[in-house]
């Protein structure tokens, strides 16, 4: 034949495809895993197996649950940790529903005509995110709150033609950032930040009119924020962004949006968001759920990522659901699409969809009140420990804080967690943050006693402060 064909890469044997991808071994590709963590030959070798067969599923269950015996559990209290994803209890009735076999697939359905069902549901989820977040168009989700970001600034790029940059608050999500600024490496875009007060955490407006111009394409603030401060200044941002012509952007946690004034009010022309807290769970990481709305404007409309599920009526007059908007590759001309995401986050919106209905306005609204008053209870509490500043910035906040500690915050962390408490995220390295300076999460899931556990033990590894 000749040698191996280009268009079969692994035609001419591992070696040949281990040249083509430039390695030198197997073990080049595991390269990132720590050496520790590896399995050498010989333990791969020295697993026992049962008598010269491989392990049945019995035995292996038995195996892992062995090994599973040696991981410290953190069940109690839940870790006060946030950061971008939080602690939240989901309700039984939320894990029943997604779970039945109509709904169990992260897809939205190509087929709408015999999807009626998942589609219905979809359009429902779209209708209470409307409605929480008052803005007019929400597609059928992202990802999550990262994906979500990095379509709204391409977006905000296709509708203002500006290839210069965009703002954003130095004190962001730096995960989010970092995402962002991967979504926008393609197209040239920068992503600047602007300086936020080192006393309150507000965003400085003054920093942040002199760096609009004609080459802004967006301004994008987090609403709370990261640090988990509650921008006042929201729809003074907005007004300074719509003035150059940038499309303003929030970053929104759902649930205190029954506390905090909607973007849909503040004038925001882009709100994306994360949908963990909407009975979802941690997840080990995922999948999460990206909110993506937009005002009625059509030019924010077309260039929606994803799609749009709408509702109307049969040849018969019968109601009935369809995809009124998918423009992505495999749907239009690939010049035109607006995003190459494929499939989506169809059954974590389904779960979402499930828990705003459980709850309603007044228990969404409750909710959130108890988020704050327990963040603030904890905030108090922790002031009383000498030496911890508690909360480090003053403006007003929900559900994350930020507080300075005598001693450097990994190690206290580390301390803490040998006590069987997962709590805090140090912020060295931060926007200005020093070593010492911790981000702190408490919910509804955290009652009084795991908050007053929190406080005693954290006085304990201080040296009984």
């Amino acid at each position: 034949m000749g040698g191996p064909h280009p268009w079969i890469p692994n035609a001419g044997g591992l070696e040949s495809l281990l040249e083509k991808i430039g390695v030198g071994s197997v073990d080049e590709l595991y390269s990132d895993i720590p050496e520790k963590l590896r399995m050498s030959p010989g333990e791969w070798d020295a697993l026992p197996i049962g008598e010269g067969r491989p392990l049945s599923e019995v035995e292996v269950a038995r195996r892992w649950e062995r090994l599973m015996e040696r991981v410290r559990s953190f069940r109690s209290p839940p870790p006060f940790m946030g950061g971008g994803v939080w602690p939240r209890y989901v309700p039984a009735a939320v894990r029943y529903i997604v779970e039945r076999a109509e709904f169990l697939t992260a897809y939205t359905p190509y087929q709408a005509e015999i999807s009626q069902g998942l589609m219905q549901a979809l359009f429902e989820y779209q209708s209470l995110i409307a409605e929480l977040l008052e803005m007019e168009v929400v597609n059928a989700s992202m990802y999550d709150w990262s994906s979500a970001l990095g379509e709204a600034f391409l977006m905000a790029v296709r509708v203002t033609r500006r290839r210069g940059k965009v703002l954003v608050p130095e004190t962001m999500n730096p995960l989010h950032r970092k995402v962002a600024e991967t979504y926008l490496y393609g197209v040239g875009v920068r992503v600047e930040g602007v300086k936020c007060d080192r006393e309150t955490g507000l965003l400085d407006l003054e920093d942040l009119e002199a760096k609009l111009g004609n080459d802004v394409a967006a301004v994008y603030i987090e609403y709370p924020g990261y640090t988990g401060v509650i921008e006042e200044n929201a729809r003074t941002v907005g007004e300074a962004a719509h003035k150059h012509g940038a499309l303003y952007i929030m970053g929104v946690e759902p649930i205190s949006m029954a506390l905090l004034e909607p973007p849909g009010r503040l004038g925001a022309d882009v709100a994306v968001g994360e949908g963990q807290p909407l009975g979802l769970g941690l997840n080990y990481g995922g999948p999460y759920l990206g909110i993506f709305a937009v005002r009625w404007d059509g030019r924010l409309v077309r260039q929606m990522p994803g799609r749009l599920i709408g509702l109307t009526r049969d040849r018969e007059g019968r109601r009935a659901f369809a995809m009124i908007l998918q423009t992505r590759e495999q749907h239009i001309r690939r010049a035109r699409a607006t995003s190459n995401i494929t499939t989506n986050e169809a059954l974590m919106a389904v779960a979402a969809a499930v828990y705003l209905s459980l709850l309603g306005p007044e228990g969404l609204r409750e909710l959130a009140e108890t988020t704050w008053y327990m963040s603030h209870y904890a905030a108090k509490r922790l002031s009383e420990i000498k030496g911890i500043e508690s909360p480090l910035l003053k403006g007003e906040f929900i559900m994350d804080f930020t507080v300075r500690l005598p001693e450097p915050a990994r190690e206290v962390r580390r301390r803490l967690r040998e006590r069987g408490l997962m709590a805090g995220i140090p912020l060295e390295g931060h926007a200005w943050f020093t070593g010492r300076d911790m981000l702190l999460t408490v919910t509804e899931v955290h009652t009084r006693e795991d908050v007053d556990m929190l406080v005693d033990s954290l006085g304990e590894v201080l040296g009984g402060r």
